[in-house]
């Protein structure tokens, strides 16, 4: 990504809009967006759904195509498939991982839900996850690839204790549960995270990134954040990178600039105001840029430039001015990625489809600004 603003995708997509049970709505999904996305051979699928003779793999298996392309058609320069195998992001690599129980279920936001797992054993990787929408995807993808992956303190922070802290030492209660909480996530690095990345690697990814929503949930924890993230890259080739939504970043600092990455992705645009302009009143979303600048970062930073959680389709002359004042306030324009404040997860195929039309524009009128 040498050009000034590059765009990246940040993980998850709506399910392909093909995939219901309604027969003549699957159809027309799949005729619309195939069309709509260029994507290849997509009357192979519109015949099968109509003659109901597509399995839930194949079916799966044109999502991600589908997913490939709606990144790509955009115009994105790094793109995935939008996570269109996975449950979610803390249960699905529970699926590959001996040593939890689920507990029961609990609600993120909105609709989301996801099973709570208590760990009750030293936890131990049962397969490289991920491994096969990878290879899938590097066989239909015409742009780089990300591969986000959720890390290890995040998994660590959503799961319930019901080992480490039986068995951690340490001087008095307060002693014994800090020794219990880094011996649980620093085990997580060891025995599952590394692996998993080591495996991605192997496959020559462009781009591996962690995800990260938990990192601020206790700030006295940031440096073991940190070390978790760069123990997890230790060794890799590929270009990495981090993903922290809606959080104090400020809590997170100075712990933050010992880590060893290429591009730190964050939230800014859900704390914005929609007007136009390349003034703080009009930015209040990326004030927290400043705190970036002030401790001099050595990776790149990827403000949110397009907010998720609304329809409200940014013009591309708000993303520009976002851009704008993101490399205004950092004194660098080559250290701003372009990409949304989270994945899109919460807004449908047209929505989404629109605010990514959006943030390529939006980015490229910014780069056009120096020349």
């Amino acid at each position: 990504m040498s050009k000034l603003f590059p765009v990246m995708e940040v993980g998850s997509l709506n399910k392909a809009p093909f995939r219901v049970k309604d027969l003549a709505r699957a159809v027309e999904q799949a005729e619309k967006w195939g069309k709509a996305l260029d994507v290849e051979n997509y009357e192979e699928l519109v015949e099968l759904l109509r003659n109901r003779q597509v399995s839930e793999d194949l079916l799966v298996d044109w999502a991600c195509i589908y997913g490939l392309r709606f990144f790509e058609s955009a115009g994105l320069d790094v793109v995935y498939d939008g996570e269109q195998r996975r449950v979610e992001m803390y249960e699905h690599p529970l699926r590959y991982i001996e040593g939890f129980e689920y507990r029961g279920v609990v609600r993120v936001w909105d609709n989301e839900f996801y099973r709570k797992a208590a760990v009750v054993k030293r936890p131990r990787l049962i397969q490289p996850y991920h491994m096969d929408e990878l290879r899938f995807n590097k066989k239909h993808a015409k742009k780089p690839l990300k591969v986000p992956v959720t890390s290890a303190y995040t998994l660590a922070d959503w799961s319930f204790d019901e080992y480490y802290s039986k068995h951690a030492t340490g001087e008095d209660l307060a002693a014994r549960a800090n020794a219990g909480r880094r011996d649980f996530v620093l085990d997580l690095v060891e025995e599952v995270l590394r692996p998993v990345v080591k495996a991605l690697d192997s496959e020559g990814v462009d781009y591996i990134q962690l995800d990260e929503p938990a990192a601020a949930t206790k700030p006295h924890e940031s440096e073991l954040v940190v070390e978790s993230i760069n123990e997890t890259f230790q060794g890799i080739r590929a270009k990495k990178a981090v993903h922290i939504c809606y959080t104090d970043y400020k809590a997170l600092f100075p712990a933050l600039l010992e880590l060893k990455i290429d591009v730190l992705s964050i939230s800014c645009s859900n704390a914005d105001t929609t007007r136009l302009g390349t003034d703080p009143d009009a930015r209040p979303g990326f004030e927290v840029l400043k705190v970036f600048k002030e401790y001099d970062v050595s990776f790149r930073v990827a403000p949110g430039l397009v907010d998720v959680h609304t329809d409200f389709v940014e013009p591309p002359e708000l993303v520009r001015d976002r851009a704008l004042y993101a490399a205004k306030v950092l004194g660098d324009p080559g250290k701003v990625v372009a990409c949304n404040d989270c994945g899109l997860r919460t807004r449908s195929w047209d929505v989404a489809y629109q605010k990514q039309l959006s943030l390529v524009r939006g980015a490229a009128m910014a780069r056009e600004m120096f020349g």
